[in-house]
């Protein structure tokens, strides 16, 4: 049986011989320390990234099946992008800088941690229309169809594949900031926001459209959004859903008339209030289920939606900076999510530094074993 195979029969409550170990990578400050003590290369410390050559090395050395985040795009961002510029330096090295979605922000050469936002160039309508609007447009350009028109025949058949299609309104407030989006949302032209949200996921169906119109086969879909945090979302559920739900459906509706029946979405933090529109748009797959301060979010969803919500993630991966003891545990608790079926455990996020390789190791091990 192949991994493909297995993960995809698992999540629609098919038998399969065993879980597949599944992992959603690294910090690259944790693949420079494990290169430093001599568990792999440096040069895969350098040339990692999520599903590409050097992650089925390590993933070789590690024994992990496959990595989630599998999931070839076309170009749904900016373009072009902003240039990215330095706008000050400050005496203790930190930089004022205009990232490529037009975002101002102070960061500290060699530091990897989420940056401080500091300003915005997305303000007003005039900012919009002029210099937002015009790199939200669809081109032809943005859809690789050289890629997509032989990607069946090129495609690792061991491993599930996704199609990534975008983000409705995560990167939007990655162009704004938190502090930014709840301006515009609230004390700005009222319907500002909204034409934002629409013109930029408007140009991102017509590029899934585009690239699920060549041919190429994927096993899921897959979102990015990060628009909640430790006590929740960082909009009101209310507005989410009347900005929102209907581009969530539509895409999701046009990925079913692909064949494409399992839809995952990536956001941290709290997501529970978040949920319902994502389900109700044909959204059912959970990822990573980040346990953080709060715990387990799948099995509270799963009580609520039923089989139809499935998860990939929900796997503290502290315990793998502690002791065996630890990762015992939690493969315990991990046990009891996927009894419930339709459920993938992974690491809940990209294992940080102190990780201890031999513990990640016998995690992959033990969680081979499993079957369910």
């Amino acid at each position: 049986m192949t991994n493909r195979e297995r993960a995809m029969r698992i999540l629609h409550y098919q038998p399969v011989d065993r879980l597949p170990a599944v992992h959603f990578g690294y910090w690259h400050e944790l693949l420079v320390e494990w290169a430093e003590q001599g568990h792999i290369p440096m040069e895969y410390a350098q040339t990692w990234a999520d599903g590409n050559i050097t992650d089925q090395k390590i993933n070789d050395i590690i024994g992990w099946d496959f990595n989630w985040f599998k999931t070839p795009s076309p170009n749904l961002g900016l373009l072009p992008t902003f240039e990215h510029k330095v706008l000050e330096v400050f005496p203790d090295g930190t930089q004022r800088v205009q990232n490529c979605n037009g975002l101002i922000e102070r960061v500290r050469p060699g530091v990897n941690s989420i940056p401080s936002e500091d300003d915005y160039l997305l303000k007003d309508r005039e900012a919009f229309e002029s210099l937002y609007l015009p790199k939200m447009q669809y081109h032809p350009d943005r859809v690789y169809a050289d890629y997509f028109q032989t990607f069946n025949e090129t495609r690792d058949p061991d491993v599930p594949v996704g199609l990534f299609i975008g983000s409705v309104l995560g990167d939007i407030r990655s162009m704004v900031s938190v502090v930014g989006m709840s301006y515009l949302l609230y004390d700005e032209d009222e319907t500002l926001f909204a034409d934002i949200v629409d013109a930029y996921a408007e140009m991102q169906y017509q590029c899934v459209k585009a690239v699920l119109e060549t041919g190429a086969k994927f096993d899921f879909a897959h979102y990015w959004e990060d628009i909640c945090f430790t006590n929740g979302p960082l909009l009101s559920p209310t507005i989410f859903e009347e900005l929102c739900a209907k581009h969530y459906k539509k895409r999701n509706d046009l990925c079913h008339q692909y064949g494409i029946d399992i839809i995952s979405l990536d956001c941290d933090g709290v997501t529970e209030k978040l949920l319902p529109t994502w389900f109700e748009s044909g959204v059912n797959t959970m990822f990573p289920i980040e346990i953080g301060t709060w715990g387990d979010q799948f099995t509270p969803a799963r009580k609520k939606f039923g089989p139809e919500m499935r998860g990939v993630g929900c796997m503290d991966k502290t315990v793998l900076r502690r002791d065996r003891a630890a990762v015992d545990a939690e493969l315990e608790r991990v046990r009891k999510m996927v009894a419930l079926g339709g459920f993938l455990p992974c690491p809940d996020h990209r294992l940080m530094p102190g990780t201890k390789f031999e513990l990640v190791q016998y995690y992959v091990d033990e969680i081979k074993k499993i079957t369910p």
